[in-house]
């Protein structure tokens, strides 16, 4: 089944590893087609190719490889896992994707998920990865999208902060254990990765002059920094004007 003409906009958080670390993966041309297919279980609109992202950083190239069956299979499972009450797979389904997920990682040592989508809307946990300075503005298609780069130890640090934050203003045990699991998937990349959010094209949602004003990874951290300081209000005002920003793409996801 193929839902022509529809298109899923999608923000992205990628790990990419120096291109020295990865050999013999072409790198990837673009989608040929940009509607949603679906199969089974599955939902997706990105080629199924075996194949990387390859970008320069700080004058170095580095390589994200995209295994999109694998994470399609990763998603399922975890998917599954979180709401067994719903009839999604059957068990010999699940069991039949489990040996499938384990079978393509034994295929190869980079067989991992280095990609993370988010349909419609950039998760805001996600910024917390992030600073100021990090952000550019670049052309994605003919249009401005905006992206965020740093080491991943960086980001590591950062996340790890902003769970500490929270959790020590007593927020509830599901914000924090969100930034506990983007944290414990930074930790299981190379400590040489790139990591990158890529509004992709979520960015279409706003306008060019909206983007050029988008600090969303700094209201984020200025609403933590004035949460570890214990002053609430200044840090609700940040907070609150992320969340705005973001309001009407979230709730696409929603909707949907």
């Amino acid at each position: 089944m193929t839902y022509h003409g529809s298109v899923i906009r999608t923000a992205y958080l990628r790990a990419y590893l120096p291109s020295s670390v990865v050999l013999g993966l072409p790198p990837h041309r673009g989608d040929e087609s940009a509607v949603v297919k679906s199969s089974g279980a599955f939902l997706w609109q990105e080629s199924t190719t075996d194949d990387a992202i390859y970008t320069t950083w700080q004058g170095s190239q580095y390589v994200c490889p995209r295994n999109t069956r694998l994470r399609m299979v990763e998603g399922i499972l975890a998917f599954a896992k979180t709401n067994p009450g719903l009839p999604l797979l059957t068990e010999a389904e699940r069991l039949a994707y489990v040996a499938e997920l384990a079978e393509l990682r034994r295929a190869s040592r980079h067989a991992r998920g280095y990609i993370l989508s988010s349909a419609w809307h950039v998760p805001l946990r996600w910024f917390a990865a992030f600073t100021k300075p990090e952000r550019e503005i670049y052309d994605l298609d003919g249009q401005s999208s905006v992206r965020y780069r740093t080491s991943v130890g960086e980001a590591i640090d950062r996340v790890h902060w902003a769970g500490t934050v929270t959790a020590e203003a007593g927020f509830s045990e599901g914000v924090v254990a969100r930034l506990q699991q983007l944290e414990n998937w930074l930790v299981g990349h190379e400590p040489e990765s790139m990591i990158e959010l890529d509004y992709g094209t979520t960015a279409r949602e706003f306008s060019d002059g909206t983007l050029a004003f988008d600090e969303s990874a700094d209201d984020i951290r200025q609403s933590l920094l004035a949460l570890e300081a214990g002053d609430y209000e200044t840090s609700g005002e940040a907070y609150q004007r992320v969340a705005m920003r973001w309001a009407d793409a979230q709730s696409y996801t929603f909707s949907n």
